[in-house]
């Protein structure tokens, strides 16, 4: 993501006499062009600073977006997003524009990467770095994930009930493993409990049995390396770092173990000889984003976990988790629909972990099936997450404790697949068993998009949901943010955070729209704060309330505009609100709304008191 600030500023890097740093950090030089829509404060690379992803210029980064994508597990694309880097271009593209991301967790395969032991096939990971760089060209912030689910497809019979993806057939055969049965299963996700084979092989590789963990972090390094080396050095600035391993779990614990043991004695070592590898292939400023336990934090299955025992994780270190509803799944342990505040205690639990281990926090897979006995459930399952996401209060009580809200929470949504239905799978290379419904993996439907009959992309769920209001950058510290999207549940339109009567001018200015408000303190940076606009956000039909300015229908941006509209790096048409301060340590504050036809500047003015009152109260000077 470059712009001309970032090369003259590296130009200065090296006439000062750190060019030995630069070459530590082993980047291929900077010749790509400039993204369409770049602004000299776009596309510096993120690290981790006081429990917050930060660009270079110190603001405070929040990552939304979605796993690209669940394709990775099948064979028909052997093992990648995507059949060509056109299709990753068409994906990436609606991805921003639709959907609202700017970030993705690119799914990677151990089977392909590393079919023959010992060696990698340069094919796939060059086709994977193409189908990367098509995302980083939109603007979009990238982090590779080496993902498994029941370890390996080659543990299941080709007549199965279910299948698996991760490590490759000769990994499988080195083990001998019983034939696979996971008994009475209704989710395949029990396999991971009940299923001998699965279990059996999970143990092995946390063993370094056969010397297999040896074997896959030497493919990991070699994979990071050419990553790296098949990217300039502003589109590696894009990658944030590394999920080495997905949803990890034991298999089986030995005499006297338990899951919080087995996180200290064999998953942390694991991480930090991964780190050791990212920091040998050139990645040593990137985070690696761990995973703990993926029961840590279920809400039917639960074990003791969340690297309790890790220490301070600091700023190489992202703490990185899951969070599916396994009751609303089930179909029996919840009934009804997700409510206000549903998930604000889990996602609460997550900031807290993140913070008592010194980094920051992603939730990089949540969602619900769309299809399927709980499938009515997702427009409100979806809703209280991406309301967990947002703050830590429920709506009901948000205007009242807002400054409990607590730091805004990245995360990407399982998941975008754009040959969702349209798939065409051998399970278990059955090619009496072709799949090519849904996900085309163990009954799954999860995709949020899907390409229609002319070949585009096309939303699944509600564009209010999906395409929201956040603050992907602020220039100082979040301290209390809230969206309500008036997203729909059938024909019916969910508000679970109404502007209270307390403050009428906002609620009239508001009305029946959605809307947004974000409430930071500056930080004497030189970039402004920046929110992601929806679609549904025209700059003609959007009203922006805020102490630095009070608008309807935002003007251009300028650097001396105080609160003005521009495109998001990338050209894929997808906008942002750019608000500018100059000052440090102020409170500041921005209602961002669609609701307001014309409004009158009596009422901008009223609204605009209403709002400095009421943060003055609630959150403080």
């Amino acid at each position: 993501m470059p712009n001309i600030r970032a090369r003259l500023l590296a130009v200065l890097v090296v006439l000062c006499g750190l060019c030995g740093f630069l070459t530590v950090a082993g980047s291929p030089a900077a010749t790509a062009a400039p993204l369409p829509d770049s602004l000299p404060f776009d596309g510096t690379a993120l690290t981790v600073s006081a429990g917050r992803f930060v660009d270079a210029t110190g603001r405070e980064v929040v990552l939304r977006g979605y796993n690209v994508s669940g394709e990775t597990k099948l064979a028909e694309n052997k093992g990648l997003p995507f059949a060509s880097v056109t299709d990753a271009r068409k994906s990436a593209t609606a991805l921003r524009a639709l959907g609202g991301g700017n970030s993705v967790r690119f799914l990677l395969s151990w089977a392909y990467a590393e079919p023959v032991r010992g060696q990698v096939d340069t094919a796939y990971l060059t086709a994977a770095t193409d189908q990367i760089r098509a995302f980083l060209d939109a603007g979009i912030r990238v982090y590779p994930d080496f993902h498994q689910d029941l370890y390996s497809r080659w543990l299941f019979d080709d007549d199965s009930w279910y299948t698996g993806d991760g490590a490759p057939k000769w990994a499988v055969e080195l083990g001998d493993y019983p034939d696979e049965s996971c008994g009475i299963c209704f989710l395949w996700g029990q396999n991971i409990t009940q299923n001998g084979a699965v279990k059996a092989a999970q143990y092995d590789f946390w063993h370094n049995a056969y010397g297999l963990q040896d074997s896959f972090l030497t493919m990991a390094q070699k994979t990071m390396t050419h990553l790296r080396q098949g990217l300039t050095g502003e589109q590696f600035a894009g990658v944030l770092g590394f999920d080495p391993y997905n949803e990890p779990y034991a298999g089986t614990y030995t005499s006297g173990q338990t899951s919080r043991t087995w996180e200290r004695d064999l998953l942390w070592p694991f991480y930090v000889r991964f780190r050791a590898r990212m920091d040998a292939a050139g990645w040593q400023d990137k985070p690696v984003l761990v995973e703990p336990n993926l029961f840590w934090n279920g809400n039917v299955s639960k074990e003791e976990g969340g690297l309790l025992d890790a220490g301070t994780l600091g700023s190489r270190y992202v703490f990185n988790t899951h969070f599916y509803d396994q009751k609303a799944i089930s179909g029996i342990l919840m009934w009804g629909n997700a409510a206000d505040g549903q998930y604000v205690t889990d996602f609460g639990t997550v900031r807290d972990r993140a913070a008592a281990a010194g980094t920051t926090a992603i939730v990089s897979e949540f969602g619900h099936p769309l299809n399927g006995s709980t499938a009515g459930k997702a427009p409100t399952v979806l809703k209280a997450m991406y309301q967990a996401l947002d703050s830590r209060v429920k709506g009901a009580s948000w205007w009242t404790t807002p400054a409990a809200s607590g730091p805004v929470l990245s995360g990407n949504q399982w998941q975008w697949d754009i040959y969702h239905g349209r798939h065409h799978e051998s399970m278990n290379d059955n090619p009496g068993k072709v799949l090519t419904t849904g996900d085309a993996w163990n009954d799954e439907d999860l995709s949020a998009v899907r390409l229609d009959d002319t070949g585009k992309a096309t939303l699944r769920q509600d564009a209010r949901l999906l395409d929201r209001i956040y603050p992907s950058a602020t220039s100082g510290t979040t301290l209390a943010f809230t969206y309500e999207d008036r997203s729909r549940d059938g024909s019916a339109t969910l508000t679970w955070n109404p502007v209270p009567s307390s403050l009428p001018s906002v609620a009239q200015l508001v009305g029946s729209g959605q809307y947004g408000l974000h409430v930071w303190r500056s930080g004497g940076g030189s970039a402004p704060t920046e929110l992601h606009l929806p679609a549904s956000f025209p700059a003609a039909s959007t009203t922006v309330v805020s102490d630095l300015a009070t608008v309807h229908a935002p003007p251009a941006y300028t650097a001396t505009t105080p609160v003005g509209v521009a495109a998001e790096p990338g050209g894929t048409g997808s906008r942002r609100l750019l608000l500018t301060d100059t000052d440090a340590g102020t409170l500041h504050y921005a209602l961002v709304t669609n609701g307001a036809g014309a409004p009158s500047a009596a009422l901008l003015a009223a609204a605009r008191g209403e709002l400095a009152a009421w943060a003055a109260q609630r959150i403080g000077g």
